[in-house]
């Protein structure tokens, strides 16, 4: 499987309790943080949750 990377761009501090969980399953805690993740449907799925908050890095 391909391998994503994804940057939190955007703070959580006023975000709903459950896109702070979705944040902390991805491994997101601090601003600009990158992490890298295999790309299944779970991932993506999570990503596409909290979109608004993270950027995806080719």
């Amino acid at each position: 499987m391909a391998k994503i990377k994804i940057q939190q761009v955007r703070s959580i501090i006023k975000c709903p309790k459950v896109q702070k969980e979705t944040m902390a399953a991805l491994g997101l805690r601090k601003m600009n943080a990158v992490v890298e993740h295999e790309a299944t449907p779970a991932i993506l799925g999570m990503v596409e949750k909290v979109k608004h908050l993270v950027k995806v890095i080719d």
